[in-house]
């Protein structure tokens, strides 16, 4: 496997956060590592803060905690995400995990 691989996989199977509002994801879009976090070593969480709408739709997200770097792809990711619809607006709160291949 490669090492690009083995990134995307241990990014993909860190992706299960706690949720503060019970809305389940539809559909999750992995965060692309970025290049420069990879060259340099980053690793680490990402706390995100994150609007969802009734509909499921995510309407805002706002970082908590972790590094710019990560934090900017974890975003990215996050906004493209899809949760079951629900009774009203909900805030959820995620962790992605970023973590370097061996």
């Amino acid at each position: 496997m490669s090492q690009a691989a083995v990134l995307v996989l241990a990014v993909v199977l860190a992706l299960p956060a706690r949720a503060a509002d019970a809305r389940a994801v539809k559909t999750r879009i992995a965060p692309v590592y970025p290049e420069i976090a990879k060259r340099m070593r980053i690793a680490g969480e990402v706390q995100l803060e994150v609007t969802v709408d009734p509909e499921g739709k995510v309407t805002g997200v706002k970082r908590v905690s972790g590094n710019g770097v990560l934090s900017t792809a974890a975003e990215e990711a996050v906004r493209k995400w899809r949760f079951e619809p629900g009774p009203e607006t909900s805030t959820v709160d995620l962790t992605l995990n970023f973590a370097l291949g061996q």
